[in-house]
């Protein structure tokens, strides 16, 4: 799917549709706008319900002004005309009031990119704009000098959020991977210290690209898997497992070959045509498979018996990864059955030493927490996988919660035991 090749006003209409069912934002918040080549800026209207919104109600702002729509524009077009007329390099912004950037906005601080490699690559370092009145030009003066700055990403204080990019795909992407890793150390600060990573930790996330080849045909077994693994990345972004960049599935096909999710594209629209097949260490020619490629591969070829290979950043169980905070399934029974005992693998390793990182997993062992970097899981098939993606996040969730109603209770060794005798094949 092109969607840039959408109109306007559809662009708007199926982004804000997003936003809302993500819930960042309300009925009546936030507002987005695309700028065309000749002037022209398509814009959410105001006072229109955002969880209706129809393309007949976008608004079309002259250069000169003048209005052209069945509404008025959003009161705060001008900073977006602002943004526009500083960087001749965004064509597209986007803001909201996302709750977990509005609490980073009502404490006047930006979130630390750092934590993650996927959340500064997407969005980099985030700047804070100086509280001004909604929709007033003094708003518009400051948003403007903050992106005049080189921010693609900014921290409204006591306000909300906001995005610019290339396109308003792009300006989405970035906003929803802010309220992921905004999401994620608010989460972790109550785990313990958030760590960041360094310029020179950051640059082990750029991984070689693999060799090519050309499928000769696509078995049944393949295109079968095609289709299972689209539905299960649609399952994970819509269950925000995964954001619209951010997230890998795989399925083993054969002895070293498998179905992978490609690197960069929008989770929300994935197609079969879109999944990178690898065989025997080569992508399928012209497709960019995920970076975490090479990782998937060590761990089919050392373990037969894993199907399926899931790799999300979660909000909660990256909240152990940024802190290196245990995730202690064995505190919950159902956790303890499912995902066993879960170990924190060190940041560089999944990227310098996938060898390592496969060793770590074992009949008892499906799910790695992979330092700043998320949670990977396993299973024989894909479902598999994905409910122990499901019940990590769920367990990371309720354990969070423990202290705001008294203290964490284990379960002893011998009832541990009991349910390894019952459970265990």
């Amino acid at each position: 799917m092109n969607f840039c090749l959408q109109h306007p006003r559809d662009q708007i209409v199926e982004i804000t549709s997003r936003i809302y069912a993500q819930g960042m934002t309300t009925t009546s918040g936030g507002n987005l706008s695309i700028l065309e080549e000749n002037g022209d800026m398509w814009v959410t209207p105001a006072g229109v319900d955002k969880g209706s919104l129809r393309p007949e109600d976008i608004v079309c702002v002259k250069p000169d002004l003048t209005v052209v729509g069945t509404h008025i524009p959003s009161s705060e077009f001008r900073f977006h005309r602002a943004i526009y007329d500083r960087r001749n390099d965004i064509r597209a912004v986007v803001h909201a009031h996302p709750s977990a950037l509005v609490s980073f906005s009502i404490a006047r601080q930006v979130p630390n990119t750092r934590v993650a490699p996927h959340f500064y690559a997407t969005c980099g370092a985030v700047g804070r704009v100086p509280y001004a009145m909604m929709g007033s030009l003094q708003l518009a003066h400051v948003i403007a000098n903050t992106f005049g700055n080189g921010f693609n990403c900014a921290i409204m204080d006591n306000h909300g959020a906001v995005t610019g990019g290339g396109d308003l795909l792009q300006a989405f992407q970035r906003f929803e991977t802010l309220e992921f890793c905004a999401r994620t150390i608010l989460n972790a600060a109550r785990l313990g210290e958030v760590k960041v990573l360094s310029d020179e930790q950051l640059k082990l996330a750029d991984v070689a690209e693999l060799p090519e080849f050309v499928p000769s045909s696509h078995s049944s077994v393949e295109c079968n898997l095609r289709k299972d693994v689209c539905a299960f990345v649609r399952r994970g972004y819509d269950g925000q497992l995964m954001t619209s960049t951010a997230g890998t599935v795989s399925a083993r096909v054969g002895e070293d070959v498998f179905l992978i999710t490609p690197s960069g594209m929008d989770r929300k629209y994935l197609d079969i045509e879109d999944l990178v097949l690898v065989r025997e260490g080569k992508r399928e020619r012209g497709k960019r498979p995920s970076r975490a490629a090479q990782l998937h591969r060590t761990i089919y070829c050392d373990h037969g018996e894993i199907g399926a290979i899931i790799y999300s950043q979660a909000p909660y169980t990256m909240a152990h990864c940024v802190t290196g905070a245990s995730l202690d399934a064995t505190k919950m029974s159902e956790g303890y059955v499912v995902l066993g005992r879960i170990p924190l693998i060190p940041y560089s390793m999944h990227y310098l030493d996938s060898a390592n990182v496969s060793r770590a997993l074992s009949r008892r062992t499906s799910t790695l927490l992979l330092q700043h970097s998320g949670a990977l899981t396993t299973g024989s098939t894909i479902l598999e996988a994905f409910d122990r993606l499901e019940v990590a996040e769920f367990a990371s969730r309720a354990l969070a919660s423990v202290p705001d109603i008294g203290e964490v209770v284990s379960i002893d060794a011998q009832a541990l035991e009991a349910l390894d005798r019952k459970f265990s094949d």
